[in-house]
């Protein structure tokens, strides 16, 4: 099944990939229909960290990550408003040209370095996480490194992307958003079907438990639920809408108004996403009681304080309590959205070098493609070397200072961005 899985993309890749060109790669040739693009960008605004943290972390913060997602749709309201008509306005292909336009070179350059430094940290370290749980769930009893599992995801994400670019992960991410969505509807459905829910019961358990608790009112508590709306937004105004990654696919609609028709469908579609991620959540509890699984008192799921790590539990009960099906379609839900927030991290990473310090569209075609193609590879060498990296040091708190470092590295294009909009 999973290598069917695989060679269903590289189907995708060649059909899509014909006739490519640098237009094609960066922007899809502005041709790409809107309600394609929004149902693609639910699984590249995911990452394999989502799928395994959002269910997890309902055993301690309840709901809480529902009043973020709720800041999420004042956050795509401020890109469908404001920054999407300027993108739009300037024909960018990528969004930090605007720093030059408005501040001159060196603010142009800075900010796409810095874009570079944290999408690509960012990225590794997502690929990094993800890739352990796929090695412990599959690869270690099959006796194959972990330098090797990362190798072959890279080049193989590498093989589908390096010459149609946007336009072909349009479609591979579409195919990889439907089946990650199958694979959550299908992992509550195997656990509701275990537990002996109908569908009614499903409802009222999941809306009766305490941890679906959304609204906390203390706001010295780190769940209060407007702290966490609010974080919610500036995330997605910052992450998103100041985001290569995340705005590219948005630049490869015909017009703004179709851009902004995509963005407000894919808004409460995201939204009705987490609260699936939630409802998994609390049935991978309500499962655990009811086979008599303690699972804060399992060595192999403490972290180093002895508490409950929470993103091991999906991991855990898939791989090792639910049937062999059900095994399945966690490593397939995993590898599709790890996969399509990758390939597009991945492209990104290379639009943006080209057009912002390669200055590429000045050459013929011919040599934009070796360019554009050597670029590809480059920044894939670079995703395996970090993620080896990440594995040779294997330290807690160095990943954490890292995920900071990356937040961090937002600060100054916003900051420019901002003082863009103010002049």
């Amino acid at each position: 099944m999973i290598a069917g899985y695989f060679a269903v993309l590289i189907v995708i890749a060649v059909l899509t990939s014909r006739k490519a060109t640098s237009e094609s790669f960066f922007i899809a040739n502005r041709n790409a229909p809107w309600y394609m693009v929004a149902f693609a960008m639910i699984g590249t605004s995911l990452s394999g960290v989502t799928f395994i943290s959002v269910p997890g972390n309902v055993y301690g913060k309840s709901w809480s990550y529902l009043a973020v997602a709720l800041g999420f749709v004042a956050g795509y309201v401020v890109i469908g408003t404001v920054l999407l008509p300027l993108y739009y306005r300037l024909q960018l292909v990528s969004i930090y040209s605007y720093l030059e336009q408005r501040f001159g070179y060196w603010s142009y350059k800075t900010g796409a370095l810095f874009f570079l430094i944290s999408r690509s940290l960012g990225s590794a370290l997502r690929l990094y996480l993800v890739a352990g749980v796929l090695q412990l769930a599959v690869f270690d009893s099959m006796g194959v490194p972990f330098s090797i599992t990362v190798v072959v995801s890279i080049l193989f994400i590498y093989l589908y992307t390096f010459k149609g670019g946007l336009k072909t992960i349009l479609w591979t991410d579409t195919f990889q958003t439907l089946a990650m969505l199958s694979c959550v509807g299908l992992s509550i459905y195997f656990m509701s079907d275990a537990l002996n829910y109908s569908f009614k019961q499903l409802i009222s358990t999941v809306h009766a438990s305490p941890m679906s608790q959304v609204y906390f009112s203390d706001f010295r508590d780190d769940k209060f639920f407007w702290k966490q709306f609010a974080s919610g937004m500036f995330i997605t105004i910052v992450m998103t809408g100041l985001d290569q990654d995340l705005m590219q696919k948005n630049l490869s609609c015909r017009s703004l108004g179709e851009a902004q028709k995509n963005l407000f469908w894919f808004t409460p579609v995201i939204v009705s996403v987490n609260i699936l991620f939630l409802t998994l959540g609390v049935l991978l509890y309500k499962y655990a009681a009811a086979k008599g699984i303690d699972l804060a008192h399992l060595p192999q799921l403490l972290n180093v304080k002895g508490t409950l790590d929470t993103d091991k539990v999906f991991p855990f009960l898939a791989t090792t309590q639910f049937s062999l099906a059900a095994g399945i379609i966690f490593i397939l839900g995993i590898i599709a959205v790890t996969y399509a927030s990758a390939d597009s991290a991945l492209t990104s990473l290379t639009t943006s070098f080209c057009i912002d310090f390669l200055n590429i569209r000045q050459y013929p075609e011919a040599r934009q493609t070796r360019l554009r193609q050597l670029t590809h590879l480059g920044w894939s060498a670079v995703l395996i070397v970090i993620i080896l990296i990440f594995r040779a040091l294997n330290e807690q708190s160095l990943i954490d200072a890292v995920y900071k470092a990356a937040g961090f590295t937002y600060g100054p294009p916003c900051t420019r961005h901002q003082a863009g909009f103010a002049r």
